[in-house]
C-alpha cells in the first residue's frame, strides 16, 4: 500500500484537501456517443437531474464532458462542444454545490466553461491538442488535470502500443507538466492522470495500476479513471465477447480499490453511490482512524 502525500488544491470558492480521504469524481457525459452511457444524459433535464443525483450519492466533484473521447471518436469541433456544454453548466450553476470539472481539450471551451462556473479543467490530451489551454488555467488560477494519451481518440487503439508503458506514461506526463509550468500554471494546481484505456493494451492498463506508486513519485496528486472501461470488459469476456459496460460494476470496484491503495487521490467513476462505499472502505485500509468519520 502507498501512503498518499497530503496536498491542497485551491479552487475559486473552496480548497480541496487531497490525500486525507479519496475524493469521488462523478462522470456526466452530455454526448450521444460515449462508450458507457452515450445518449442517456444528452438532453438538458436528464443531465441536470443526473448531476444532482450523483451529488446526493456522495460525489465530491463532477466532471462534465461534451465530446466523446472513446476509442475511434471523431472530433466534433468547438462550436458543437459549447452548444452541448454551456446550457448544462448554466443549469448546474444554480443548484449544484460540489465543484465542477470540465473535460475538454480546447482553450476556447475551457475559457467559456470557467465563465459558466467550472472550477477545474481536465484535459485528456495532456495539452497536446491545444497547449493554449494551459494559459487559460494559469490566467484563471484553476486546477488543471493532465492526462496521458498515446495518440488521439481516433487513433489511440490503432497505433502500436509502447514497449514500456510506465516509461511512456512518465515521459508523456513530464512533457505535459513542462508545457503547463511554462504557461504559468503553478505546481500545486496540477493533477496527473495516467490515462487508463487511452492508447494502452488491456494488459498495460493492469500494469499501470500495479505500478501507480511509481507515478506518485512525480510529486503530484493522482486522478485515476477505470470505470466500466474496455479492459474490464475483456477481463469478464465470455465466448470472445466483451462484457457490456453496464456489467462491469464489480470489476470497476476492484480497480478503484487497487488505485486507492496504490496512491490515487481522486477516482473518476460512473457509479457514484457504489464507488463512494468502495472508496470509504479502501481509505480505512490506508488509515483505520477514518473509520466512522
Amino acid at each position: 500500500m502507498t501512503k498518499r502525500k497530503r496536498q491542497r488544491v485551491k479552487l475559486k470558492r473552496t480548497t480541496l484537501v487531497l490525500g486525507e480521504r479519496t475524493l469521488v469524481m462523478g462522470v456526466l457525459n452530455v454526448t450521444p456517443d460515449s462508450f458507457s452511457d452515450g445518449g442517456k444524459f444528452f438532453d438538458f433535464s436528464s443531465a441536470v437531474d443526473h448531476a444532482l443525483a450523483m451529488q446526493r450519492e456522495g460525489a465530491d466533484l463532477l466532471d462534465v464532458g461534451a465530446e466523446s473521447t472513446r476509442p475511434g471518436a471523431a472530433d466534433i469541433g468547438a462550436n458543437e462542444e459549447l452548444r452541448r456544454l454551456l446550457p448544462v453548466l448554466e443549469g448546474l450553476r444554480r443548484s449544484l454545490k460540489i465543484p465542477i470539472s470540465v473535460d475538454t481539450r480546447r482553450a476556447i471551451v475551457a475559457e467559456a466553461a470557467i465563465a459558466a462556473g467550472a472550477q477545474i479543467l481536465n484535459d485528456v490530451s495532456g495539452l497536446k491538442h491545444d497547449p493554449q489551454l494551459a494559459r487559460i488555467a494559469a490566467r484563471h488560477r484553476v486546477p488543471l488535470v493532465l492526462m496521458h494519451m498515446r495518440g488521439t481518440p481516433a487513433t489511440m487503439q490503432k497505433k502500436p502500443f509502447a514497449p514500456n508503458v510506465l516509461r511512456d506514461v512518465t515521459s508523456g506526463l513530464r512533457k505535459s507538466i513542462a508545457i503547463a509550468r511554462k504557461a504559468g500554471v503553478v505546481k500545486s494546481q496540477i493533477i496527473l492522470d495516467p490515462g487508463i484505456g487511452f492508447g494502452k493494451s488491456f494488459a498495460q492498463n493492469y500494469e499501470l495500476l500495479a505500478k501507480l506508486h511509481e507515478l506518485a513519485k512525480l510529486g503530484y496528486p493522482l486522478l485515476v479513471g477505470t470505470s466500466r472501461k474496455g479492459f474490464l470488459g475483456a477481463t469478464l469476456a465470455r465466448d470472445g465477447k466483451l462484457a457490456p459496460s453496464d456489467q462491469r460494476l464489480w470489476a470497476t470496484a476492484a480497480t478503484v480499490t487497487a488505485s486507492i491503495l496504490s496512491g490515487a487521490h481522486i477516482v473518476r467513476v460512473h457509479d457514484v453511490a457504489e464507488m463512494a462505499h468502495v472508496a470509504r472502505t479502501a481509505d480505512c485500509l490506508l488509515n483505520p482512524n477514518l473509520l466512522g468519520k
